[in-house]
Parts: structure tokens; sequence; C-alpha cells
């Protein structure tokens, strides 16, 4: 099997996921066993990349809840820059950190905080996704997940590492991303090759953290469910 069609062949899968009447847990599953299928070694890679983050207890010193979440300023799809403030002033807001437009779990999460968005917009509460990838593919997964919340570019990783959020990526991951056909250099604008472990933050009015979800391993998110009610919760 060629990697490119390994590629071709995710990107069958993710359109099966996305007919799927399943919970955001049983897709992303539904993707992992389709990899692991399709390429046993790639999944070994990851298994092995994943084992080095745990071990070294990655994301762990993110912020807490009851913590403040740091500020930022970040440029939107548009160019538009965004602070946290102005977001807060707004209502409560979900903080969700995704890798890029390229990797599956977060098109397929991304698909699932819409969902989410749509149900919460009318009660005041808000959801920004954040990524490490320049403005044309922050528009590109706008697009294809019809996004009605703004989707901020954090150039360098530079707000994910003030919150102890971005990872090195391995060589051996590195060779297999690459082999795949993703482009992260391209995709983020340099060749350090770290991506921020994908996160979710609930942050309230007064701008402290109610609830947050991080794991390295990338192929877990905040349940829906879960983000709702910590939306709702969250004052």
């Amino acid at each position: 099997m060629t990697t490119g069609s390994l590629v071709e062949k995710i990107e069958t899968a993710l359109a099966e996921v996305r007919v799927m009447d399943a919970p955001l847990a049983a897709k992303l599953d539904h993707v992992a066993a389709c990899v692991r299928e399709l390429s046993p070694a790639f999944a070994e890679a990851v298994d092995r990349f994943l084992d080095r983050l745990r071990a070294s207890a990655a994301g762990t010193g993110a912020p807490k809840p009851g913590d403040p979440m740091p500020d930022f300023l970040l440029p939107d799809e548009t160019g538009r820059l965004l602070g946290l403030d102005a977001i807060l002033a707004e209502g409560p807001v979900a903080i969700v950190f995704n890798r890029g437009h390229w990797c599956p779990y977060c098109r397929i999460n991304t698909d699932a905080i819409v969902a989410a968005q749509n149900l919460v917009a009318d009660e005041g509460r808000r959801i920004v996704a954040i990524m490490p990838e320049r403005q044309r593919y922050s528009r590109l997964l706008k697009a294809e997940s019809h996004a009605g919340f703004p989707i901020l570019t954090d150039t360098d990783n530079g707000y994910a590492l003030a919150l102890g959020l971005v990872v090195w990526v391995s060589d051996e991951m590195r060779a297999m991303i690459a082999a795949a056909g993703w482009d992260i250099a391209a995709y983020q604008g340099n060749d350090a090759w770290m991506l921020p472990i994908p996160a979710t933050f609930v942050v309230g009015t007064d701008g402290r953290i109610t609830e947050r979800f991080v794991d390295p391993d990338y192929r877990k998110r905040m349940a829906v469910e879960d983000l709702l009610a910590a939306l709702r919760e969250a004052r």
C-alpha cells in the first residue's frame, strides 16, 4: 500500500464518520481503528510517540480549573485580531486547541464543536478554536466544517507554549507524517515540528477556568456533552 492511498483511505473513513449517528469518542475511535488497519507501522509509531509524551507528563502543567486563563491577542482566519477579554465580554467561552486542518481527529472534533456551538449560541456562550497554522489553512478548516466561530492562528505555537501545551514531534513520527503527505512546515510557516496538545478550556466571564480537558493522546477529545454542560454552568 502506498502512503498516498493511506491518506485517501483516511479521507474515506472521515466521510464514513461524518454520517455516523454516534458519540464523538466512537467516531474518533473508528478513525484510529482504520489507521491501525491501513498502516500498522504508522499506528505503532503513534503508540511509541504517545508513550514518550505520557512518560514526560506532557500537558500536566497546563492551567487548571480555578486558575486564570492567560490573555491572548491572535488573528482569526480573516486577519482580525481577537483578545480573550473582548470575547469574555460577550459571555463564557470554550477555547479549543487543535493540531491543524490536516489532522483527521481535529477535523472530526471541529465538526462536533460546530454542532455544540449551534446549541449554545443563543445562550451567550461562545467557542473559539486555536491552531498553529497560517490563515489560509484556518479558512480551509472553517469552510469544510461550516464553523460559525473564529479559528485563530497561534503563530509558532507561542500561546500554546505559554500554557505548557506544546510537544516536539519525534523524528520517527515526523518521517511518518511527512511520508503521508502532510507538510507541517508549510502549514505552520516554520520547520520547528512542534504541535500543540489538543485541549479544551472553559472560561467564565471572570477569566477563570471552570473546566478543562488536556490529553497528549490526540485521538481523545472532550465529550460534547461535557463541553455543553461546562459552558452552560460557567458564569
